[in-house]
């Protein structure tokens, strides 16, 4: 397997706070990773590094075989699917749900003078079905629950058939069912051999989709542990990483924790 995202000491500093410190991480093809980590532990912050959105203040991130700074960055990111609170603020309320879509084949949000053809149209309708929100296809994003807004970000992250797709909280504010859809679908993505290599970012063990592989735990900006969900996501890895003692239970191939 080859390296999709490689980070060698990275560590980003805004004014006097340093968002993460010394991170050493690598992402392969055919892997799906969960970074787990509280409220501030630089998890986002990765994740836009990741995304080719922020550049390192120190140390190397390759990235689909390029390196940050030497590459025109507008020339990777329709290589990178990103679904995130960040770029769904940048949707026009407006836009209706099927030009969400389809116009991240040009990489830009709010459909304008670009043309689109049939397979283009044939496959955001195509995602949108995988998602199960086909039905919303001519609605204006603005209409939508929290629930169809997450599951149309999705389908957009898919529509260019990226080498790496970055998932920044994908379950964040909704309720248990639509959580549940959700990370039943993100299952479904995770255990097609042909999907790209994915990142999904949560604070909670309990959305972590079946099928992935791997985990980074990250607490103030600095890795606790990294490596195969199976071995690594441990009690005491976790209660490292949120600083509290904590009770690990799983259920067939999903999780759930609890303060002890």
């Amino acid at each position: 397997m080859s390296d999709v995202l490689e980070l060698a000491g990275v560590t980003v500093v805004r004014g006097q706070t340093t968002l993460v410190e010394d991170v050493d991480w690598s992402v392969s093809e055919g892997e799906r990773w969960v970074v787990l980590g509280p409220n501030g532990a630089g998890k986002t912050t990765l994740l836009q590094i990741a995304a080719a959105r922020m550049h390192p203040t120190h140390g190397v991130a390759g990235i689909l075989g390029e390196v940050l700074g030497t590459v025109d960055v507008f020339e990777l990111r329709p290589r990178i699917g990103l679904a995130s609170a960040s770029l769904s603020e940048r949707i026009p309320d407006h836009e209706r749900v099927s030009d969400v879509v389809v116009t991240a084949s040009y990489g830009v949000t709010g459909r304008w003078i670009e043309a689109y053809d049939e397979l283009d149209l044939a496959r955001a309708h195509e995602l949108l079905a995988a998602l199960g929100v086909a039905h919303l296809a001519d609605r204006t994003f603005g209409t939508l629950s929290e629930g169809e807004r997450k599951r149309v970000q999705i389908a957009r992250a898919l529509m260019t058939d990226p080498e790496l797709m970055l998932l920044d909280e994908p379950a964040a504010g909704l309720d248990l069912g639509g959580r549940e859809d959700l990370v039943r679908r993100l299952g479904v993505i995770a255990a097609d051999v042909y999907a790209p290599a994915l990142v999904l970012v949560t604070h909670h063990v309990e959305e972590i989709p079946p099928h992935f592989t791997d985990v980074l735990l990250l607490r103030a900006g600095r890795v606790v542990a990294a490596g195969p969900i199976e071995i690594t996501l441990t009690e005491a890895n976790l209660e490292a990483t949120f600083g509290l003692p904590l009770v690990l239970d799983r259920h067939g191939d999903r999780w759930s924790a609890r303060a002890r």
